[in-house]
């Protein structure tokens, strides 16, 4: 069949960008949800160049997974879709593995056609038990309910900006042949803000700034960071649940355009030795009937009181969370002070060395920025925890100290699972589950780390093994 014979659908990036804007409004205004469900199966079904329906969800740990669903048996099963939660690490046991997946029509998104193939849309799922009610492993859920009752309750709008680094390697596939080949390529040499117009990360950046742009994500820089082939493109700030997904998104397509490229997009903490590593960033704000409430413009650092609670709310209880925002072996290499890590338990509006910053700010800006989460976290997790902790978690005055965060995920497993307050966030099952599965990745590695990054930290990380990798052991 030749491609002449195909009509599936096509859509230039600039109607793109509308599309999706225009869905992300819908979100942030809170349109109702059978309103946004309408709306979106008739257009489903009156697009006749779309072919299948893309359904995303996430697992314990925050990997992606996606089902292809034909658009024709989506529209008349989308109320009975069914998985099997046994083969996803985290979820449910081989006794009881089948799960349903809810469609959040809201979370829809119209896809560039160069790059993720034409005739395709994709749209947020969530895992629901075999009787409808919420699955207590699914973490975007739980986010989303926290986020949508604190705005019906107190009138609260979480708000949040990642600054996701990565690292740009040659050739496809390179984690997961890092097993065999035991080292990796980086594409290019040059550094911080610094690459010619047409080399390969620039080509990579440019090209994956144009599609997250067409997908909604309103961008504001991109560039070549500190270390040599890494990257970082910044996008706005947004409602927490959104922010999330837009994490995955970025993470997709940075990947998805790398691979066609023939080069891969990494997320690892710290992949080499001898240069920073990467980070997630996460700026964080609340805004209270539209007005944001982290502003002062006579408080320390134009800070309010609410804001300098609920950085020393996540101060107090850094150890306890450490794990949900460093959830890899790998991670615990970044947190290395040589490299400008954020392993310091304290805040400072100029010290990159701290946990939690404060940037500069005014009425509209004005937000505290977490610095010492990796870009392997689960987003869903580390937001819903920061926003949760900043909130509602112990205050201690005195959590401005000395302190540092743990130099390996042990010491971070013990404190997160010795610790009341977590366990208080998550279902305790959740709680066990998510220590038991970092745990299980962590003895299958060296204890000590060492200064050489090594096969089995790579090979068993949650975001590159797959049931082959984990087999050779």
């Amino acid at each position: 069949m030749t491609s002449a014979m195909r009509d599936f659908l096509e859509i230039p990036y600039d109607e793109l960008e509308e599309l999706n804007l225009a869905a992300k409004d819908q979100r942030l205004k809170r349109v109702a949800a059978d309103v946004v469900r309408e709306e979106r199966m008739r257009y489903l079904a009156g697009e006749k160049r779309i072919k299948a329906v893309t359904v995303c969800f996430t697992d314990l740990e925050g990997r992606l997974h996606m089902l292809d669903y034909d658009k024709k048996f989506l529209l008349k099963s989308a109320d009975n879709l069914t998985f099997d939660g046994s083969s996803i690490r985290g979820f449910s046991r081989q006794s009881e593995s089948d799960l349903r997946l809810a469609i959040d029509w809201a979370a829809f998104y119209w896809l560039p056609a160069d790059i993720f193939g034409p005739g395709k849309v994709l749209v947020f799922g969530e895992v629901m038990e075999t009787d409808g009610s919420p699955y207590a492993a699914d973490l975007r859920l739980r986010l989303k309910q926290y986020t949508e009752d604190l705005y019906a309750q107190q009138g609260i709008t979480c708000n949040v900006a990642n600054e996701i680094e990565g690292f740009l390697f040659k050739g496809r596939n390179a984690e997961q042949r890092f097993a065999e080949t035991g080292q990796i390529e980086l594409v290019s040499t040059t550094g911080y803000y610094h690459s010619l117009p047409g080399d390969p990360l620039r080509l990579f950046i440019d090209t994956a700034a144009e599609v997250q742009r067409a997908m909604g994500f309103e961008n504001e820089k991109d560039h070549p960071e500190v270390a040599p082939s890494q990257f970082e493109l910044n996008y706005s700030y947004t409602e927490a649940s959104i922010a999330a997904d837009q994490v995955l998104l970025y993470k997709l397509i940075c990947r998805q355009v790398a691979n066609r490229l023939d080069m891969t997009a990494s997320f690892l903490p710290k992949p080499f030795t001898g240069i920073n590593g990467s980070g997630m960033h996460t700026n964080m704000s609340i805004a209270r009937d539209g007005k944001n409430a982290f502003h002062d413009p006579n408080g320390a650092e134009k800070l309010s009181q609410l804001g300098w609670d609920f950085i020393y709310r996540i101060l107090t209880s850094a150890l306890d969370i450490c794990l949900v925002l460093n959830s890899s072996v790998n991670s615990y290499r970044r947190l290395d002070p040589h490299y400008e890590a954020p392993n310091q338990i304290k805040a400072s509006p100029i010290d990159r060395g701290s946990m939690v910053r404060i940037p500069l700010g005014n009425a509209r800006s004005a937000r505290i920025e977490v610095r010492s989460i990796a870009p392997d976290a689960n987003p869903y997790l580390a937001i819903y925890t920061l926003f949760r902790t900043g909130l509602e978690g112990p205050l201690d005055p005195n959590a401005n100290g000395e302190r540092i965060l743990p130099d390996n995920i042990y010491d971070a497993v013990y404190a997160f699972r010795e610790s009341g307050f977590v366990a208080s966030l998550l279902d305790p099952t959740v709680h066990e589950k998510y220590a038991a599965v970092k745990m299980a990745s962590a003895e299958r590695c060296p204890r000590l780390l060492g200064s050489s990054i090594k096969n089995a930290e790579v090979q068993f990380h949650h975001e590159v093994t797959n049931q082959y990798l984990w087999s050779q052991f």
